[in-house]
């Protein structure tokens, strides 16, 4: 029998009505992990009024994770063997769902529940006795933690005492095919790309580094809000949303921006892997673990907060175009070295999944046998022996 796995993703994110028409499957590419051997489900958004939406968006707001849409999705989820979850979000809430429904970690015919976390250990410093109380309760539910960056593993066993494996992130390659660039000239001005809507992002040094500089233009694709303070002449503020127009953006930049406060998750993984596959050359902070998946070399990387150290980053590149190319092509031979793609992620998925099964039916085994072991044997009076 295959092994039945329920994705269970954020409202929004169903994968009958994300992106409908391009055919990219679910996102974050788990429907790569799907055989004979994986029978996948997918959360499913319900249709709300908007006082029903409200109120479901202030229950998120006041527990830090979307309850009322898992326990809409709780049958699903109930009838599987594994639970995958793509940020704590979703796994708090699935946590709280299998308490309530009495499936407890361990216990028979129970959904063992894969919980990945990304901005959770961030924030743990700043929750209160109370939030702080409820979230341990519930990542007791969870059979295995995973996170997308070391530094996050690590902060796992700090703060919770519990191993995590870190799964690494990959690229949709439908979206992005990997190109090996064979030729990088600068303009003049040098184009500049910085795309994110990351909390962690840091616009403030990117602004501060080549804002009112002739020497610079800069295009900044955000859904963040950009105080009035902060802009300048030479740095145009717009969200260029969707592929095509991201591909526009790539198309028309030299050099890939990422600035990005300290954090432990990765922030702006996901435009590294873009920048690579595109081959553009990158400057990025040096923070969250990014070094995981592009190693000195692949990138140009510079400390948080100055502004004068990333402005002479992208002067260094300008100014050798020869080690600029050097460095994109780099990148992109790393992330087909190391399979930085959806597929490989799925299947580190399948991988983490045939493992918590395994473990599963061992200790079930133990439990057997212990049980076994207990019983009386009967006397020889008791089975009429002499």
């Amino acid at each position: 029998m295959s092994t039945k796995v329920h994705v269970h993703l954020f409202y929004g994110a169903d994968p009958r009505f994300y992106r409908p028409g391009d055919n990219i499957g679910c996102l974050y590419g788990y429907h790569h992990a799907e055989s004979d051997a994986f029978a996948l489900t997918y959360s499913q958004d319900a249709r709300e009024s908007k006082p029903v939406r409200l109120l479901r968006r202030a229950l998120k707001a006041a527990l830090g994770f979307d309850f009322i849409h898992t326990w809409r999705n709780r049958a699903e989820m109930l009838r599987s063997d594994v639970i995958w979850t793509h940020t704590e979000q979703e796994w708090l809430a699935a946590a709280l769902m299998l308490l309530l429904s009495g499936r407890k970690a361990g216990a028979e015919a129970s959904p063992l529940l894969l919980a990945q976390s990304v901005w959770l250990l961030d924030k743990w410093p700043s929750y209160g006795i109370l939030r702080s109380w409820l979230y341990r309760k519930l990542i007791n539910r969870a059979d295995q933690l995973t996170t997308l960056a070391s530094e996050n593993a690590e902060l796992c066993q700090r703060y919770f005492e519990r191993d995590a494996k870190t799964l690494f992130y990959g690229l949709n390659t439908q979206d992005f095919p990997v190109r090996i660039p064979t030729e990088w000239t600068p303009h003049t001005p040098i184009r500049i790309a910085a795309i994110g809507n990351d909390r962690d992002r840091d616009w403030d040094t990117l602004i501060k580094a080549f804002g009112n500089d002739a020497r610079y233009t800069v295009k900044l694709a955000t859904r963040r809000r950009i105080p009035a303070s902060m802009r300048a002449p030479n740095v145009e503020i717009a969200l260029f949303s969707g592929i095509r127009k991201q591909h526009e953006l790539y198309d028309w930049a030299d050099l890939i921006v990422v600035p990005l406060r300290p954090n432990s998750h990765a922030s702006g993984i996901t435009v590294m892997l873009e920048a690579a596959a595109v081959g553009k050359p990158m400057v990025v902070t040096n923070v969250g673990a990014l070094q995981d998946y592009f190693p000195a070399g692949e990138a140009a990387y510079i400390p948080p907060f100055n502004p004068p150290a990333l402005r002479e980053a992208v002067d260094r590149l300008a100014a050798a175009p020869t080690e600029a190319l050097r460095q994109a092509q780099a990148a992109a031979a790393g992330l087909l070295s190391r399979d930085l793609t959806t597929q490989s992620y799925a299947m580190q998925h399948v991988k983490v999944t045939q493992e918590m099964l395994r473990a599963r039916a061992v200790s079930r085994g133990r439990v057997a046998a212990g049980s076994e072991r207990q019983t009386p044997r009967p006397s020889p009076e008791s089975r009429g022996g002499l």
